[in-house]
């Protein structure tokens, strides 16, 4: 397999993988193992559909509260046809071509755990659009969450049936006329499809995935700012020893401790000596208050990592055991929980840095006020720290 491609189907994703598939623009293929999957089930539910005698929530009904409307079998496809032309719906502001990257991603990965029942050609038009840089327009407003991503979803994926609009080599265009450019047929859904693109959580796992990365690299940076703005402020390296943080073992507390350590080994500001005993709170507290984010962003990137790994739409498809199950693997409790603890977790690193900044500009220890000569003539950096 080729460095500049990365398989999908061959175990779970890592934000390592993701970070590494964005990041250098690799190309995606289905594995054997996932192919083998998605045929099985898709051959399961045809052969089910045959011979059931009981309606089959959004296969042989409609949607919602039109589930108790049965719908005949030559009127499956249309069925799903409709489905996500009536649910394109999003609105607001177009959301950035790397999360509509994302969603195809995801998106593709968990149709390849093989218990959605869709075709072999559907998920590697997903992934032709991937590979090919076609970003359909997607609007950031309408997902209900408690839903899945329904309205998202919908648009994401109304190009594969030759509807609505894509950007393609940087411009806007029919995405009939891409598919037309790539003599790729529209896609003809079968039964069961349109809900499995539509039911889900990629556009909440995506958005997720891409502030998760940023809010990894930004805690990374603010120890490294910290410890910047600690050695500006003849700061004391007594708080970062390992013993105390040993005594409220924290995970994100020692690691942050070391983090400091690291960071300012050699410094002679550091190592020279003090006049005073203690530091404020904004240098004295960062191991407790950086530590609780990691912590936070830790705990978040657990949630995430298990629910991009799932299956979320419904109903879900078991080919082993016989059975089609609806359920409720659409919600978007777990995530939005997390969201909001990140939330935050991230701003309090922000809270925290403000307060050190005000404590550099106040023309203590031998700093000028507001870090500039000739304070009074020149402001400095009076109105940044208002700002923040």
């Amino acid at each position: 397999m080729s460095k500049n491609i990365f398989q999908i189907g061959n175990g779970d994703l890592t934000f390592e993988d993701i970070e590494h598939i964005i990041n250098e623009n690799l190309k995606l293929e289905l594995s054997p193992a996932a192919k083998e999957r998605i045929e099985k089930c898709r051959n399961y539910l045809d052969r089910k559909i045959e011979e059931s005698t009981e309606p089959l929530y959004g296969i042989t009904t409609g949607f919602g509260s039109l589930c108790t409307k049965n719908i005949s079998l030559d009127e499956l496809n249309t069925l799903q046809e409709n489905l996500v032309k009536s649910h394109a719906c999003s609105v607001g502001n177009e959301i950035p071509h790397v999360i509509v990257k994302l969603m195809f991603l995801l998106k593709a990965h968990a149709l390849s755990l093989g218990h959605s029942g869709v075709q072999l050609i559907t998920v590697q038009r997903i992934i032709d659009f991937f590979n090919n840089d076609v970003m359909p327009i997607v609007y950031d407003r309408g997902s209900l969450g408690a839903s899945g991503d329904l309205a998202p979803l919908a648009n994401l994926f109304l190009p594969l049936i030759g509807v609505g609009d894509v950007y393609y080599k940087g411009k806007r265009c029919e995405a009939i006329s891409v598919l037309d450019e790539f003599g790729w047929e529209p896609i003809k859904l079968k039964s069961k499809e349109g809900l499995a693109l539509l039911n889900g959580t990629q556009f909440m796992s995506a958005n997720g995935v891409y502030a998760l990365l940023k809010a990894m690299r930004l805690s990374k940076k603010a120890d490294l700012i910290a410890a910047i703005s600690l050695e500006a402020y003849d700061g004391l390296l007594a708080p970062f020893m390992d013993c105390i943080q040993q005594m409220r073992p924290h995970k994100g507390q020692i690691e942050t401790g070391n983090n400091f350590r690291h960071l300012l080994e050699g410094s002679e500001i550091i190592n020279r000596p003090k006049k005073h005993v203690q530091d404020p709170y904004s240098f004295r507290c960062i191991p407790q208050v950086h530590g609780a984010t990691k912590d936070a962003i830790r705990h978040a990137a657990s949630v995430l990592l298990t629910e991009i790994n799932s299956v979320t739409d419904n109903p879900t498809i078991f080919p082993d055991e016989d059975l089609i199950i609806s359920g409720g693997n659409f919600h978007g409790q777990p995530l939005a929980l997390v969201y909001d603890y990140l939330a935050i977790a991230m701003a309090e690193l922000g809270n925290i840095s403000e307060r050190r900044v005000a404590q550099l500009i106040m023309g203590l220890r031998g700093l000028p006020e507001f870090l500039v000569a000739e304070p009074g003539l020149n402001s400095g950096f009076m109105i940044p720290q208002y700002a923040a």
